[in-house]
């Protein structure tokens, strides 16, 4: 499948797979994506709730590490120790890596070694990028997750339900619940209706909020 690197709304750069027409971003800003989705709306939800220092995530698709580096980003500005999974099943190449801007465009270049130490640890095996941030990357398929009660806060960032209709069903979505502790959140760009009543379905409890430039909606799911 044909990939190339395109620039987003907001200057930061994304993967383009052309045979589906779909890319591992918004092509509205990757970074604004990101940050409202998964930080505003997750991150940052989670620890105004739950006023704690020790938090556990689970990236769906760890793809280009953009969320996990803005994560590792915020864990610094909100001294939060952080414990962070990625699951991916087909690595992007170091090719791609190297035309990344993200520590340029979030104006943290004095960070570029962390985001390179992130794509460079052995996958299975978690390591510190920072003394408050731990990673594991996980090469497997989102259907061989068997965690159970682990995780505060999952970034589901799949390919989109148009393309990968089947990593958005009520059978991940119960791994996803299972894999959550009680109390804890899933956040997701997509608000699909599909999605959302399998998310119901699945147990959770489920509200759209309002979604990041370009998108009018999103999902936010509660383990309760």
């Amino acid at each position: 499948m044909e990939r190339k690197i395109i620039k987003t709304g907001d200057g930061s750069v994304t993967i383009h797979l052309s045979e589906w027409d779909e890319q591992y971003h918004s092509k509205h800003g990757a970074i604004q994506e990101a940050q409202h989705v998964f930080i505003k709306m997750g991150l940052e939800y989670w620890v105004g709730l739950n006023k704690e220092k020790q938090i556990s995530i689970l990236e769906i698709g760890f793809g280009t590490g953009l969320n996990a580096f803005i994560t590792f980003l915020e864990a610094k500005k909100l001294q939060l120790n952080i414990n962070y999974t990625g699951v991916e099943a087909y690595p992007v190449s170091e090719a791609e890596i190297g035309e990344l801007n993200y520590s340029e465009m979030l104006s943290a270049e004095n960070q570029l070694g962390a985001f390179q130490k992130m794509h460079q640890i052995l996958w299975n095996t978690q390591e510190a990028i920072a003394e408050n941030f731990q990673l594991e990357k996980q090469q497997k398929r989102f259907e061989e997750i068997e965690e159970v009660n682990k995780y505060d806060l999952v970034f589901f960032d799949a390919f989109g339900a148009r393309v990968q209709p089947e990593l958005w069903t009520e059978e991940i979505f119960d791994k996803m619940y299972a894999a959550m502790k009680n109390n804890g959140f899933l956040v997701t760009y997509s608000a699909k209706g599909s999605v959302r009543r399998a998310m119901q379905t699945a147990g959770f409890i489920v509200e759209r909020l309002p979604g990041p430039p370009g998108k009018r909606e999103m999902l936010r799911a509660l383990k309760k």
